[in-house]
């Protein structure tokens, strides 16, 4: 990854968020999504059938905020729950980030 950067954090209930943040210029942006879109297509292959809340039983969900601020600047954030077993495979597949 040359833009995103993900932060690691846990909760009591044995799920983590993975957080990816990247804020840059217009020139940048496209960049970006297209890590954001090659961590989704990843997350999609590997867990097609386990997407949605963790509540639920779910492997892992996502949320992906996509702002335009002044001087268009462009700010992204893909947060990334994930059970115990989506974490490891993460791991394997991107490295284990800061958290």
């Amino acid at each position: 990854m040359q833009f995103l950067t993900f932060d690691l954090s846990d909760n009591d209930d044995g799920v983590t968020t993975l957080e990816a943040l990247a804020s840059t210029s217009a020139e940048h942006h496209a960049q970006v999504m297209a890590e954001v879109q090659e961590v989704l297509d990843w997350a999609w292959q590997q867990f097609p059938h386990s997407h949605g809340p963790a509540d639920e039983g779910m492997d892992w969900d996502h949320d992906l905020q996509v702002n335009v601020e002044a001087g268009e600047w462009h700010a992204v954030t893909l947060t990334l729950t994930g059970s115990a077993r989506f974490v490891e495979a993460f791991f394997a597949a991107w490295g284990h980030p800061q958290g």
